[in-house]
């Protein structure tokens, strides 16, 4: 599968390891996965998309990369590296006020809502069969047996985090309050920061879809599907970048 528009003068090869199901019409199953190929398309980097080998993942997690000969993992210093490559960064025609905003929010969304969606999809058994129903789709055949025990290391990653140890309903809360700060700084805008894309649109594109798409009912899913502007940015960004996922 390959997604080309547009030159990137001097980028050696690239190429995007991630699972390859596109679960509840969203870009992928990993938010971060949905963020490093969002920001691929938006950047125009030709690329080509392959499976992922966890044997292989630099720091085993996905999405991981290889751009030429190198393997790299972790979504942020990618987009980075590859930025830093760039005769134009996406970023070029931020103030430094814009650069800082999109810099806390991304750190809200990875480090806070993050982890209220993976609370969400992992807090019951019928959210963790949902969870299952996608899983199995791109675990290898002699894992899908472990599948419970997928479950319980993720709920104890989400205790030793610290989102763990808080009721469902104070996970919950925080998810809300995080969602509402995003809508009120999205605003009436078309992209995060104004009329043009910049690379936080990529992280908050993943997250408002991730949770907004999830089939599991929750009080922070509730609240970001009835929020107009979200509904509405989550509909232009995959329209705009991923038009696959809307026909």
């Amino acid at each position: 599968m390959k997604y080309i528009d547009g030159p990137m003068p001097s980028l050696p090869p690239v190429t995007l390891y991630q699972p390859p199901t596109r679960p509840w019409g969203t870009p992928n199953l990993s938010p971060f996965c949905s963020k490093l190929e969002c920001y691929l398309r938006m950047a125009k980097v030709p690329h080509s998309v392959a499976i992922s080998d966890m044997r292989r993942a630099p720091k085993g997690k996905i999405p991981f990369v290889s751009i030429g000969d190198e393997l790299m993992g972790d979504s942020q210093w990618i987009i980075e590296r590859l930025e830093s490559m760039r005769d134009e960064p996406m970023d070029h025609w931020l103030t430094d006020g814009q650069r800082a905003l999109a810099h806390v929010t991304r750190r809200m969304i990875e480090e806070g809502v993050y982890f209220v969606v993976m609370a969400s999809r992992w807090d019951s058994e019928w959210t963790s069969t949902i969870q299952r129903e996608a899983f199995t789709k791109v675990l290898p055949g002699p894992l899908k047996w472990a599948f419970s025990l997928i479950v319980r290391d993720v709920r104890k990653k989400l205790r030793s985090q610290g989102t763990g140890r808080h009721s469902r309903e104070e996970v919950q809360k925080m998810g809300v309050a995080d969602f509402t700060a995003l809508s009120q700084l999205l605003g009436d805008n078309r992209y995060f920061l104004g009329d043009r894309p910049s690379t936080i649109d990529a992280t908050v594109f993943a997250f408002v879809s991730g949770a907004m798409a999830f089939p599991g009912a929750s009080p922070t899913r509730d609240y970001v599907r009835g929020q107009r502007n979200l509904r509405e940015y989550e509909a232009r960004m995959k329209a705009e970048y991923f038009p696959e996922l809307t026909e």
